[in-house]
């Protein structure tokens, strides 16, 4: 009960004043909701998976005695941060949170292109990071893909008072 006490001022921190409204549970349990969630729940392990890979090639080439750019490690934080955060709306979404859907969704669309502007600015980052970032955007344009899908906008309708 602690847990649900925690999470609630959590909501309310990142849900706002839209923070207990809750979709109908039918929408939740329906065939192509429970498969746009899987296929969700694939995509944001393999951007779990990029962003820890992206810090793994950082330490792999600052121990080689390369440098790596200031730029490159913020990126590397901000990318699990995000991700860490992206979680928790897919999981409050998943139980059938409004906030979350609509916070997920919002971050789908708006995350690949503010990465691909900033991959590219002319020598803020090295190659191999420019290639993670246009895969990281390419998955979170997928994520998008299924969140605005007509079911979904249909399952996550704003919710009446």
């Amino acid at each position: 009960m602690a847990f649900e006490n925690l999470f609630a001022k959590i909501d309310r921190i990142a849900g706002g004043s839209k923070a207990g409204l809750l979709v109908p549970a039918e929408g939740l349990t329906h065939p192509k909701t429970k498969r746009a969630f899987v296929w969700i729940t694939w995509l944001l392990i393999v951007e779990l998976i990029l962003g820890f890979g992206a810090v793994v090639v950082a330490i792999v080439i600052a121990q080689a005695g390369e440098p790596v750019p200031f730029a490159v490690w913020m990126r590397t934080v901000v990318v699990l941060g995000m991700t860490a955060t992206l979680f928790y709306f897919f999981w409050r979404s998943t139980k059938g949170y409004y906030w979350g859907y609509q916070r997920l969704r919002l971050f789908a669309q708006i995350f690949p292109v503010i990465t691909l502007v900033i991959a590219a600015i002319p020598g803020l980052y090295p190659i191999w990071m420019i290639t993670e970032q246009i895969i990281f955007s390419l998955i979170m344009i997928g994520i998008g893909d299924f969140l605005t899908s007509d079911h979904m906008r249909e399952v996550f309708q704003k919710p009446e008072n």
